[in-house]
């Protein structure tokens, strides 16, 4: 299939399907995703999205379709994809021997970032998510929020134009989801994609320009806060009463 990614396409997803034996756990995806959008990917456990999540990430395979970053056919082009393509996993494996600094440091040289790149990339960050007191520390000492914020300092080290995350919340404190939040429309603002699944519906409706709804494998729903709301026949409705109306008329279809 020959594709040709508008100058403002970053993430394009083509009759994405990922198949498991019987399973359909992705079923025909189609998405655009433009630079500077945050989207919010919202469905009910085993919905598929951590399965969308990883195909994006290159982690899984497709069992068809086609997953398009910045121009670069995932398939065709796994290296420059992944260059430009920042992954917050919902939960990381991180080298807990190894302070926060020194593991920063092994992932830019993973990217090929040379000393004095990767340096002064590290200390911005780990004044970004407020951990310069603690980037000498072994990693083992770390709080679960303090690992949240170093898996995703880890992810923006080498300066993604595309950000891919699972459910970025998940075990944060308030003080650090309002951090969380602030970076990723600081990031927007400055053309980063971010394509973010979450089951908290209140940092969707709060960050995201547009939201998509996958049930059963099935995109259902797409469109901002409001068009759902009035998708889903109820104007006044929260983004929750929105989701539980809209995939429960899913079910019943």
């Amino acid at each position: 299939m020959l594709y040709a990614p508008s100058n403002n396409e970053m993430i394009s997803l083509i009759h994405l399907t990922k198949r498991f034996g019987r399973l359909t756990a992705v079923d025909n995806v189609n998405l655009e995703i433009p630079a500077g959008e945050i989207f919010g990917f919202l469905g009910p456990n085993g919905a598929g999205k951590t399965t969308t999540i990883k195909m994006i990430a290159g982690i899984l395979e497709p069992t068809e379709g086609t997953i398009v970053i910045d121009g670069k056919n995932l398939a065709e082009d796994p290296v420059g994809a992944k260059q430009v393509t920042g992954f917050i996993p919902d939960r990381a494996f991180l080298y807990e021997k190894l302070s926060g600094i020194e593991f920063l440091q092994f992932v830019a040289s993973l990217y090929g970032m040379d000393g004095h790149r990767s340096e002064a990339r590290i200390r911005e960050l780990l004044a970004l998510f407020e951990m310069d007191h603690w980037g000498g520390d072994l990693i083992e000492s770390y709080s679960h929020g303090m690992k949240q914020r170093l898996v995703m300092s880890a992810a923006l080290i080498h300066e993604p134009k595309v950000i891919v995350v699972d459910e970025p919340m998940v075990g944060l404190d308030p003080k650090g989801a309002r951090l969380v939040k602030t970076i990723f429309k600081s990031l927007a603002s400055n053309g980063v994609s971010i394509f973010m699944s979450t089951h908290t519906l209140a940092a969707a409706e709060e960050v995201c320009h547009r939201i998509g709804i996958i049930h059963e494998g099935r995109l259902i729903a797409l469109g901002t806060a409001s068009e759902l709301r009035e998708k889903a026949g109820a104007k006044a409705y929260n983004l929750e009463a929105v989701f539980l109306k809209l995939t429960e008329d899913a079910q019943d279809a």
